[in-house]
């Protein structure tokens, strides 16, 4: 069976990358509007609704938008790669480690997590719900991310001469990845989220240090990485790594493209301070490589199909 997909906002940086990965595999046919109609809004509402599959890779009132120029009587299922449905009720939360492969599968509305909170919520949720960490902590988010997932604008202004070394934002402590952060990871409080910009294409670390020794059920470092482990047991994209000594944690200026999210727990000799690190790629697990994860998982298609993920 051949599914109809429509990528309505293909010309972004998640679109353009999104359409790669479906590059040449069988199972899909995309619809696709020429420059000329790809912003005129009956060719797209013609093509939303032709779509068995709709991505949409728009700024979010856009992407809200065009959720409205879909016949709800009709058969198009949707995943919106925006900020505008992550908490919206009737959307699933399209983290299949997190929510489970078989909720996005049946869903018809699926909502693409943000880049920063697949890191945030790969290391944390898993240790909230199984009790490891508490609902109540106070949790700060340190982050650094590729330019790539800043559009043409910021993407234009690294790349020009005299380009930025670094650039710290969120400075209004109003980001909009917070209340994803906190509902999807079960907390009573917003985290302090602290991202920054490199000038690097693509790539992401995010941090979350915690000072085990000062929670009451005084978690050891091991157990949470332990926890980690026996949690995506069976996750083809998420890899835990074992205990080791790293130096040092690097974004390279040229890195490949990766679909795969790795996780790192870093404790002291004691165990009770602890440096729990995500590493991923911005445009992969972080946007379009998790869209076409979802995307298989809609079509009943092998989860990780088309995904660029590192050799076993």
């Amino acid at each position: 069976m051949t599914h109809k997909v429509f990528i309505d906002g293909a010309a972004g940086t998640t679109g353009l990358e999104i359409a790669e990965r479906l590059e040449g595999r069988s199972e899909f046919s995309l619809i696709t509007l020429d420059d000329a109609r790809r912003k005129d809004t009956g060719a797209r509402r013609e093509a939303l609704n032709e779509a068995d599959v709709a991505i949409l890779c728009l700024p979010d009132d856009a992407a809200r938008e065009a959720v409205e120029l879909i016949d709800p009587a009709g058969g198009t299922r949707v995943i919106d790669a925006s900020s505008a449905h992550r908490t919206a009720e009737g959307w699933c939360y399209g983290f299949p480690e997190l929510v489970g492969a078989a909720r996005v599968s049946d869903a018809r509305r699926v909502s693409n997590p943000g880049c920063y909170p697949t890191g945030f919520l790969g290391l944390i949720a898993p240790l909230v719900r199984e009790g490891l960490l508490p609902a109540d902590w106070p949790y700060t988010v340190n982050a650094v991310s590729g330019y790539s997932g800043g559009g043409k604008a910021l993407i234009e202004r690294f790349e020009a001469e005299g380009a930025p070394a670094f650039r710290a934002y969120g400075y209004d402590l109003a980001h909009k990845h917070l209340p994803e952060m906190k509902e999807h990871a079960g907390l009573e409080h917003p985290v302090l989220f602290a991202p920054s910009v490199v000038p690097a294409y693509r790539g992401m670390i995010v941090e979350v240090p915690l000072h085990l020794g000062a929670m009451e059920s005084d978690p050891h470092a091991d157990a949470l990485r332990d926890c980690l482990a026996e949690f995506y047991r069976d996750a083809p994209v998420v890899t835990v790594h074992e205990k080791q000594v790293v130096g040092e944690m690097l974004l390279e200026t040229d890195s490949e493209p990766s679909d795969g999210l790795e996780l790192f727990i870093f404790g002291n000799e004691g165990g009770w301070n602890a440096r729990l690190v995500a590493r991923l790629d911005n445009l992969g697990k972080g946007a379009s490589g998790a869209a076409v994860q979802n995307l298989n998982l809609l079509c009943g298609l092998p989860e990780t199909a088309g995904l660029k993920l590192p050799s076993a």
